[in-house]
């Protein structure tokens, strides 16, 4: 608690102790954990490098302690095999998750020391070959250990949990571990060119890009980083500056070198392990991958065994379509052919009874012939029987003459009608020829209609998931709207909203494809949204109102997943609904968390008490500076000489820093008055204090603390003026209430804008009471010197051997005396300090910096 240096090697060996200690010792530091909690602290007021330094790597030992506490099946030196970390994650994607967030944690930690500690160094007097260099250098080799492990323990985490869950759901996680990639990657690189680390310890290096974890195989391709640390034999060569092993005679003792021996065969041993737990690893490793690549092979096996399915149905439909296309064709084909014989048929029938027709002319022009003849014969013939039986030959003939021009009739108009027949079924098949044209336009036309309207359709859908979306995201970003922060809403009616969002989700999940259930989900998403920032608002806790206010985002976030999801060709929304209903829960419960904080009143008092404390700190600042200008005038009246002297010293330099206290508790005021102003928009004072509650109990912590330290100082001065108190309680008041003061000053900048000309009229006054102080505590030594040497020095020149030796044990027991009881005064100091962060609000609600 006393020396810096001590503190930050104290925090080097405790690491090594929980990273190469007995397993037990992670367990048993855990009780531990205040204590290296007032270690940061106390070191941590200090403008020191090393005082920041320290507070740095407590924090970081107790994120380790705690680490392995909610993880004792990891070791503390991060070494796992493949098969331990399968064992540790249980095949569950909630345990990768969670561990992958610990580990960042963890890891940001690391990131922040190694930070800190080439932040502190100044090339010109402190670097990595001289020995102030080297004290702050060390701790780097368990860090290096640490992360190397944590990369490649998060690395695998990723892998398995991107080939799980959702891209989408992964993109936090990505994006932390590029943001430590880049880090990590510029830490090895720095720590590298190092000479220090030359010869102990070989760091590992990185790669120029970050895994890709979208991509599985690439994990076949990752490289472990391996840290390669010298035999124990060269660690200890190198530190026998700090512990000599050499026997008194100059030889090494055996002692030493049977240790040594041992230390190395364990060392061997241990790399024997490690290797093998290394080739276990690779194995199996190995095997996963093959595992996977065989899973792979068989996924795209039954593909190509689908797509050959697919492909043989559609020959077989090709060749059903071609078979009735070819079955029609012949048909058609056969009724042409019939129609052509029965053309042939009747063609023949036609040129029979035009044959038949031609022999009949040709036989009437016979008759006609003989005819006339037999009238040329007969014409000579007078006879009247020979004439009329002429006539009726004639009349025969004239008969038969007559049937056959009726027959030759009938003929023609049987040819005609043929004729006709025979056109009109040419005329027939050619119709058919052209109403199957004009059909197959037709379906080819109606299936591009039915296309086109397809893709309308489409069109549409998607235009109305991106108006959706648009909402959403209008709600979402009105959460972090700084002109919505005084928006308020009740909680029975935002639990209303979360019964009609329940109901969309519900009827979306019944009909995935129905465009009025995704907007009625994206109108009820945004309600709730915007209405549970109103809630969050009225939360006494910021920072629980901010959790909330991202809670009610991540409802929007769950539900643009929907959306996502909804698209076609396959609408599989059941799985992003059942997450944004588990999103929506955890909203309800924190709303009834709320509304139990509401009903409790916890903090309905705060805003009064502020300005209660506030006005009690001004009255005791008060009331002190007019004590002690009283003590200064009564000391002037009554004393002389050195005491005089002593108590004008004494009493101007606490005049001065009450002065400056007073100017910086004005200007303190002010910028709190600023900030109220700016903060509480249309609310009233007390309502912005109990809003902010975390950040009013600090402002009344610290102006009980300016209070007290007031009053102890006034105390003090009253104590050295009236009754020759000591000065050493002085200046331990002096820096008391400078500290409080400064405790003020942090409590004042937490909400202060940086640009605000009151802050930085408060930076201006809390440097006036530095240096205030600093001339109170000068003013302080230069009276003791004076006191002291105003004492008449001890006469030595009368003493003789006897009493001068008696005087020399006197002095010797009386300075053992002083030490035993220095001793026991650092111990109750450290327990006041102890208790004092106890019941300081600050040890259940840390005080934002």
């Amino acid at each position: 608690m006393d020396n810096r240096i001590s503190a930050w090697k104290f925090c080097h060996v405790l690491h090594k102790v929980l990273r190469e200690g007995h397993p037990q010792c992670i367990a048993d530091s855990y009780r531990h954990i205040s204590t290296i909690e007032d270690l940061g602290k106390l070191w941590g007021h200090l403008r020191d490098p090393y005082g920041k330094l320290i507070q740095i790597y407590s924090r970081l030992l107790i994120t380790k302690i705690q680490f392995h506490k909610r993880n004792p099946r990891i070791p503390g030196n991060l070494t796992l095999t493949a098969d331990e970390l399968d064992a540790i994650g249980e095949n569950d994607v909630n345990n990768y998750f969670q561990l992958s967030v610990e580990m960042f944690d963890y890891m940001d930690e690391i990131l922040a020391l190694q930070s800190a500690i080439f932040g502190s160094l100044d090339m010109s007097r402190s670097n990595s070959m001289t020995s102030c260099g080297q004290c702050r250098l060390a701790p780097l080799i368990p860090l290096i250990q640490d992360s190397s492990q944590l990369y490649d323990i998060c690395v695998k985490f990723l892998f398995k949990l991107h080939a799980s869950l959702s891209v989408d759901l992964l993109s936090g996680h990505r994006q932390r571990f590029l943001a430590q990639f880049q880090s990590l990657r510029l830490f090895y690189e720095a720590a590298a060119v190092l000479q220090y680390f030359k010869s102990l310890i070989q760091v590992p290096t990185l790669p120029e890009n970050p895994p890709n974890f979208l991509i599985q195989a690439e994990l076949g391709s990752y490289v472990t980083p391996v840290v390669i640390l010298p035999p124990e034999e060269d660690t200890i060569s190198e530190a026998s500056d700090l512990v000599d092993l050499a026997a008194p005679n100059g030889n090494h003792s055996p002692i030493g070198l049977i240790a040594g021996r041992d230390s190395l065969i364990e060392h061997l041993q241990s790399e024997l392990k490690r290797s093998r737990a290394e080739i276990a690893r690779m194995a199996s490793e190995h095997e996963i991958i093959v595992l996977k690549l065989n899973d792979k092979i068989s996924k795209m096996e039954m593909q190509l065994l689908s797509k050959e399915t697919e492909l043989e149905n559609e020959k077989k439909a090709r060749f059903d379509f071609q078979h009735s296309e070819l079955l029609k064709m012949q048909e058609a084909e056969k009724r042409a052919k019939l129609m052509e014989e029965k053309f042939l048929k009747l063609k023949e029938i036609y040129t029979k009874l035009r044959d038949e027709h031609i022999q009949l002319i040709r036989q009437k022009a016979d008759v006609d012939k003989q005819l006339s003849t037999i009238q040329c014969q007969q014409s000579d013939l007078n006879e009247k029987m020979k004439l009329e039986s002429l006539a009726l030959e004639l009349a025969k003939l004239q008969a038969t003459v007559d049937s056959i021009s009726e027959q030759k009739l009938a003929l023609e108009r049987k040819l005609r009608e043929i004729s006709e027949e025979n056109q009109s079924i040419e005329q027939l098949l050619l119709t058919k020829e052209t109403e199957r044209s004009e059909a197959c336009e037709k379906a080819a036309a109606a299936e591009k209609e039915i296309e086109k309207k397809d893709n309308l359709l489409k069109e549409l859908f998607d235009k109305i998931i991106i108006e959706c979306k648009e909402i959403v995201k209008n709600a979402i970003h009105e959460v972090d709207n700084p002109a919505f922060s005084s928006a308020t809403c009740s909680i029975d009616y935002f639990r209303s909203l979360a019964r009609s969002l329940e109901k969309s989700m519900a009827n979306l999940e019944r009909e995935p494809r129905a465009a009025e259930r995704i907007v009625d989900l994206a109108h009820a998403t945004a309600g709730l949204v915007v209405l549970g920032k109103a809630v969050s608002n009225t939360a006494p806790d910021i920072d629980f109102g901010d959790k909330m206010s991202d809670r009610c985002k991540g409802v929007g976030q769950s539900c643009l997943q929907v959306f996502e999801d909804s698209l076609p060709p396959d609408p599989a929304i059941s799985t992003s609904i059942s997450v944004m209903r588990q999103t929506l829960q955890e909203l309800l419960d924190m709303s009834e968390q709320l509304q139990a904080m509401l009903q409790a009143g916890s903090s309905e008092s705060v805003g009064e008490m502020v300005e209660s404390e506030l006005a009690a700190m001004d009255k005791a600042i008060e009331e002190a500076a007019r004590r002690i200008e009283e003590m200064l005038s009564n000391s002037r009246a009554a004393d002389s000489g050195i005491k005089l002297e002593v108590n004008e010293k004494i009493l101007d330099s606490c005049t001065g820093l009450m002065q400056a206290i007073r100017i910086l508790v004005q200007k303190s005021r002010v910028l709190q008055a600023e900030i109220v102003a700016k903060g509480k928009g249309s609310a009233s004072v007390k309502e912005f204090y109990k809003r902010n509650h975390q950040w009013t109990e600090g402002l009344i912590s610290a102006a009980k603390a300016v209070g007290m330290g007031a009053n102890y100082l006034l105390e003090a001065a009253d104590e050295v003026v009236t009754s020759n108190g000591k000065l050493e309680k002085v200046i331990a008041a002096a820096q008391g209430i400078s500290a409080s003061t400064a405790q003020l000053v942090v409590a004042s900048r937490v909400k202060a804008d940086r640009g605000s000309a009151a802050l930085n009229e408060l930076t201006q006054a809390s440097k006036g009471v530095t240096a205030a102080t600093a001339t109170a505590l000068t003013a302080a030594s230069a009276c003791s010197n004076l006191i002291d040497s105003a004492q008449d020095d001890l006469d030595m020149s009368k003493l003789s051997l006897h009493n001068a030796k008696r005087l020399e044990m006197e002095s010797q027991v009386r300075v053992l005396e002083l030490e035993n009881l220095l001793t026991k005064e650092r111990l109750k100091l450290a327990a006041l300090r102890r208790h004092h962060y106890s019941l300081s609000p600050e040890s259940d609600q840390p005080l934002p910096l």
